[in-house]
């Protein structure tokens, strides 16, 4: 194991001792916040710390069966020798797993998603190619017992879709299908070429999660500042005469909201507190739909037929993935639903990527 990787290892088993002592601790028990932040970072870095223990345990087993090996009962050596392949075999899978926990999970990776397919490049050609696509994706979250909705569709005039905008539900949706945003080029002859030339099409790929609903925007008192004063305007002498109006201000986003529909001042400041939610919800979820739409830009691409991180190649029946150097020579299958031999090298690179970044 890399040294850089058993250090990380190490400060975690550390940090989960630590943790462990807090959570004990009556000074901290009292305090209901930290000791839930503290109870979540225990139950999250458990697995990994358990699994390093383990494999400790095991580094520790091949040091006492090295030394039997070196013995001179040649049938103990020869005992030996067999326990430790098999323990090499044990902590060659361990050791690969536990370096797969410190990658930190990507909170999106069990959302549902958005599958947006467009048309790019070549036409008619380019539309039933986004029609292919669309199906492969179909066939492949019906293996993986996902549902599909079709959102909105605009169909292609020989068939196929200029552009269809689908929703994925299953658990795990995004984690399998998020390396396939960007643009897709395939390369055929098309049904309607007499001469038999192959023609070069694209379609554009989003893979988008599903945004979490905003329940609730948290609105700490620092962040308001109330001002109540006198109501105007009808309602009776005793609005005119008490400051039950209310106008709140929240700090951080400058929004001002006022209420003084209501005599009590208690009934006005909750009036507009539930109104400064209602707008600060808003602006939050109008924030997410922007990061979204700033998402899908970055990956989908112009379209052109230069930009590609797949080619499609019926002719030879050849798949390629530009990006990892991936190539299979079994296009139908794979156009037929079976994506697994495509994904599962896509997510071992980035596996691959992100351990390389935790050893530096």
């Amino acid at each position: 194991m890399r040294s850089s990787i058993r250090a990380k290892l190490e400060r975690l088993a550390e940090r989960y001792e630590e943790v462990g002592r807090l959570l004990g601790d009556p000074s901290v028990s009292g305090k209901s916040g930290q000791f839930r932040d503290l109870s979540m970072e225990y139950a999250r870095i458990e697995p990994a710390v358990q699994r390093f223990r383990r494999f400790r345990e095991l580094e520790r087993e091949v040091a006492d069966t090295q030394a039997l090996a070196g013995g001179e009962d040649a049938d103990m050596r020869a005992m030996a020798d067999d326990e430790l392949r098999r323990l090499k075999a044990t902590i060659d899978g361990e050791e690969r797993e536990l370096e797969l926990s410190l990658i930190p999970k990507d909170p999106r990776d069990d959302s549902n998603i958005y599958v947006e397919i467009r048309a790019g490049a070549g036409g008619d050609e380019a539309a039933i190619f986004a029609g292919d696509l669309f199906r492969m994706y179909s066939r492949y979250a019906d293996r993986c017992g996902w549902q599909v909705e079709v959102l909105s569709e605009n169909r292609g005039e020989h068939g196929g879709y200029r552009e269809v905008i689908s929703r994925f539900v299953g658990r795990g949706a995004f984690a399998r299908l998020k390396f396939e945003s960007g643009t897709h080029r395939v390369q055929r002859v098309p049904a309607t070429e007499a001469q038999g030339r192959i023609h070069t099409s694209t379609c554009t790929v989003a893979i988008l999660p599903e945004l979490a609903e905003v329940e609730d925007v948290p609105i700490a008192d620092a962040d308001l500042k109330v001002d109540t004063y006198r109501a105007s305007g009808a309602g009776g002498q005793h609005v005119n005469k008490t400051d039950s109006a209310v106008r709140m201000t929240h700090l951080p986003t400058g929004i001002v909201v006022e209420c003084q529909d209501e005599r009590s001042q208690h009934k006005n400041r909750s009036r507009a507190l539930s109104l400064l939610k209602a707008k600060l919800l808003a602006a939050a979820r109008e924030k997410q739909e922007a990061q979204q739409a700033a998402t899908r830009r970055l990956q989908v691409g112009t379209g052109d037929r230069s930009e590609r991180i797949r080619t499609y190649n019926f002719p030879q029946g050849r798949l390629t993935d530009h990006r990892i150097e991936l190539t299979l020579y079994k296009l139908e299958d794979i156009v037929g639903g079976d994506l697994d031999d495509v994904i599962d090298p896509l997510l071992r690179e980035y596996q691959t990527e992100q351990l390389a970044a935790l050893a530096e």
